[in-house]
């Protein structure tokens, strides 16, 4: 019975870890338009409203000062 409760806790902790989403952001290239990745996993076909097809992934403005040797 002991083994059972650690498998049990062992699956919570892998299904709250796997539960954890990130919103991570599409822009189109040709119009600017900021898409969830959900919407575009729900259409046929990764496509813009204008149209176009091409993406970049959105990144944090994150800045990163690095020293020199």
């Amino acid at each position: 019975m002991g083994i059972e409760i650690n498998n049990m806790s062992e699956n919570n902790f892998e299904e709250s870890f796997s539960e954890e989403k990130f919103d991570v952001f599409y822009k189109c290239m040709r119009c600017g338009h900021e898409t969830p990745l959900e919407e575009l996993a729900r259409l046929p076909e990764i496509k813009c409203i204008c149209g176009f097809r091409v993406f970049t992934k959105k990144r944090p403005g994150l800045v990163r000062n690095v020293k020199t040797i």
